[in-house]
């Protein structure tokens, strides 16, 4: 502070300030207060690790003033990007980026196809699964799964990829709907004994 009040004070000292008019001129020594120049004040600066420290000068500094110790200022650091974890625990824990991701991309898949179905030929959901249903669902399975894992496997963390309104948070809240949805649809199927539409 000191330092960079006696610089001001250096540069602004034969500087004139100008008024409204070009003939009413002011010296800036009068707007500024006034600052004790030290000829033999030096500013230094603290080496970083690894550089070789210079050494002191050997102008003397007036024992009057104390020295005040600039305080380095700290870059910070670069943002670091998480690491994802590659390890299969770590994917498929419970609280990992497969099961919940997975589990909605079927589900989405399955209510979509299970309304068209229902449209189309007038089949409940459970006459579906009966007439040859198991097999498509578990070809989709496994072909949706391997899709949905492979990326997560490779250290692609899905928040990297989210834009715009495909979000990993949307995907995964269309997934819980379409989990209620396709639930919701077999109960209602159920309870009233045939076809919803």
């Amino acid at each position: 502070m000191a330092a960079s009040a006696s610089m001001q004070s250096i540069f602004l000292a034969n500087s004139f300030a100008y008024g409204a008019g070009k003939r009413s001129s002011v010296r800036v020594n009068r707007l500024v207060p006034t600052l004790h120049r030290y000829p033999n004040m030096r500013v230094r600066s603290m080496a970083e690790d690894g550089l070789p420290e210079e050494k002191p000068s050997t102008v003397s500094e007036p024992s009057k003033i104390p020295a005040a110790a600039p305080t380095p200022t700290p870059f910070p650091p670069p943002p670091r990007t998480p690491k994802v974890s590659t390890k299969f625990g770590d994917v498929f824990a419970f609280s990992g980026p497969a099961p919940e991701r997975i589990n909605g991309r079927l589900a989405m898949v399955g209510f979509v196809s299970a309304l068209a179905v229902e449209l189309l030929k007038g089949e409940d959901l459970f006459s579906q699964i009966s007439d040859g249903g198991v097999s498509v669902f578990l070809s989709t399975s496994i072909l949706l799964s391997v899709a949905s894992v492979i990326p997560l496997f490779q250290g692609v963390s899905v928040e990297s990829k989210s834009k715009g309104l495909m979000t990993s948070d949307a995907e995964l809240w269309n997934g819980r709907l379409a989990m209620l949805g396709l639930v919701a649809l077999a109960f209602t199927e159920y309870v009233k004994g045939g076809t919803l539409i």
